[in-house]
């Protein structure tokens, strides 16, 4: 059974159900999740795509290859560990893995411990 396609309002909930998530303007203020001062995803200014945080550029250069229809980059993000995701085109279980794994990448450990304990 194929998921829901994801919507804005999927990434916040997401988000925030992170433990010490939380919502800050950031880059011209647009929307940021943040976990102890550090994004890990935020809303691009177009109003259907984001940006997440993967783990390097490995994992970064495999999403692209697995589906240009979801991921995509520009130049700006050129050498960063960021993807950018076409909310429309992703669905919400994929999309709360991407949202999670980018939190696990800039959390600190221990909070990270205790979320998988």
């Amino acid at each position: 059974m194929l998921s829901l396609v994801a919507s804005i309002d999927d990434v916040q909930k997401i988000a925030l159900s992170l433990p010490e998530a939380y919502e800050h303007p950031s880059y011209g203020g647009r929307t940021a999740f943040r976990v102890k001062q550090k994004n890990f995803a935020y809303l691009r200014e177009d109003g259907v795509s984001m940006a997440v945080y993967v783990g390097d550029l490995g994992e970064k250069e495999a999403l692209l290859a697995s589906d240009q229809r979801k991921f995509f980059t520009t130049p700006h993000y050129d050498g960063y560990a960021i993807v950018l995701i076409r909310i429309d085109k992703i669905g919400v279980k994929e999309l709360r893995e991407l949202i999670t794994d980018a939190w696990r990448a800039r959390a600190p450990k221990r909070v990270v411990a205790a979320f998988e304990s």
